[in-house]
């Protein structure tokens, strides 16, 4: 029912993207066969597509379009931007005010004291870029051993060479040779899926706390620089992580000497109700990466915050090279930082953060309503994070014998009624923009039951994509 393999026009979008177009995280020979769903503009929570229909996007593109579409305010900056500076650098000893006001503005809201701000383009390249800098920094202070990063099994943290070797993702290794030699992988933090029969939240997150120090002094505590996580895992299926799990992890990193490094790209900028996840979770990292809602989505660019001892030691490195040998063309690029100190002054004035303090209650009532549903293992979230792990038996948590396709089926359900989901897996989540009322969320979780109902019955029909 849902595989269309009607050729297109020859002309049409479709068939031009077809053509010469290729899709990230896509299958590329069913989307040849099925072509793309046209997106031609956006408005609040809602986009359309090219003959018209109206969607709730209900994971904020990917989950970065925080402030909704057609932000008139984040055109306007753009555009005053383009007309004032529309390009520039930050290469040898260059700068322009926006890059230093916006630096001025993350050190000033970060979580924890930090010293410095790097600019980047994307999550991958932000967490690329505290890779490198754990290796520069332990170069500096003389430990040229201590270079194993350690991220978590079904942890995303991006898709360039190291950042993908970072993350714990199968389906991003598989034939790409990652992940490359130094990176590690820590238990993943989900108690639904790999606590053991009666063992309690506490309980498993003291288990993985001791099977990280034991891979720790396996490998050598003097050869491990970093330790990676995201306060929730977001493209992993929004895993929550057990109760007490970074209050034991924390001492763990500190006792060794090894560097926390807090991806924030997902849960950064008022997600979890908090403008940062650190601030929900207590967490104290050595460096922060951000991106996505830094600019609401609108332009590419991203950030790493360092502390002082990171900066001081890159500060004291680069004078005995004579250079830090890091950057990017675009790195604080004046029209990205002026859009992104626009979304910051609207998270303020909006009270975004408290928009999603009142709603997500809402919302995650909405998201543990479907957990009696018989293809629903677990319903899970926090803030304006939710999923739905689905499975062939609730009794055993069976997966589907072809990974993904069940929950590409929901997706597609989904799609079908006006609400666009994403299917990690056979996870389905959601992550609606932060400007969502209680009638949008309340559509969502609507259309989910509507989904996972048509789901089932194509399933007992025998129905396959």
């Amino acid at each position: 029912m849902f595989d269309d393999q009607t050729p297109p026009p020859a002309n049409s979008d479709s068939a031009r993207d077809r053509a010469g177009v290729i899709h990230p995280m896509t299958d590329l020979q069913r989307h040849d066969r099925e072509g793309p769903l046209l997106i031609t503009r956006g408005d609040g929570v809602m986009v359309y597509d090219e003959e018209g229909k109206a969607y709730i996007e209900g994971v904020s593109g990917l989950w970065s379009v925080s402030l909704g579409f057609a932000q008139k305010r984040l055109a306007d900056a753009a555009y005053r931007q383009l007309l004032e500076l529309p390009s520039y650098h930050l290469f040898r000893h260059k700068s322009h005010p926006k890059a230093i006001e916006l630096a001025e503005r993350l050190l000033a809201i970060a979580p924890v004291p930090m010293s410095k701000v790097f600019f980047a383009n994307s999550g991958s390249e932000a967490n690329d870029t505290a890779i490198k800098l754990a290796w520069y920094y332990n170069n500096a202070l003389g430990r040229p051993e201590k270079k194993k990063i350690i991220g978590r099994i079904g942890g995303y943290h991006g898709i360039t060479v190291a950042s993908g070797s970072l993350t714990g993702l199968a389906r991003n290794h598989a034939d790409f040779d990652l992940p490359l030699p130094r990176f590690l992988h820590a238990d993943c933090p989900s108690h639904w899926r790999h606590g053991l029969p009666g063992e309690s939240e506490t309980d498993y997150a003291a288990r993985l706390a001791a099977n990280l120090e034991a891979l720790i002094l396996k490998e050598g505590p003097e050869t491990i620089a970093a330790f990676f996580a995201e306060p929730v895992i977001g493209s992993g299926g929004v895993i929550v992580p057990p109760q007490g799990y970074f209050d034991l992890i924390q001492p763990i990193l500190k006792k060794y000497d090894i560097l926390f490094v807090a991806d924030e790209v997902i849960c950064g900028f008022g997600r979890l109700g908090a403008m940062f996840g650190c601030q929900v979770y207590g967490l104290e990292p050595d460096m922060i990466a951000i991106a996505k809602g830094l600019s609401s989505g609108y332009v590419p660019i991203s950030a790493v915050l360092m502390n002082a001892k990171i900066w001081d030691a890159c500060y004291a490195q680069s004078g005995k090279l004579g250079v830090f040998g890091h950057g990017f063309t675009y790195s604080g690029h004046p029209v990205a930082a002026a859009v992104a100190l626009e979304a910051l002054d609207l998270y303020e004035e909006l009270d975004i953060v408290g928009n999603v303090q009142r709603l997500a209650p809402v919302l995650q009532a909405g998201v543990r309503s479907h957990a009696g549903h018989p293809l629903v293992g677990e319903a899970r979230g926090i803030g304006f994070l939710g999923g739905w792990e689905l499975v062939s038996d609730k009794a055993t948590k069976a997966p589907f014998p072809s990974p993904g396709m069940v929950g590409l089926m929901a997706e597609r359900h989904c799609q079908a009624r006006g609400v666009i989901l994403r299917a990690l897996g056979d996870t389905l989540t959601t992550a609606p923009p932060l400007v969502a009322t209680a009638d949008d969320i309340a559509r969502i979780i609507a259309v989910v039951g509507e989904a996972l109902d048509a789901t089932l019955a194509d399933l007992k029909a025998g129905v396959t994509i």
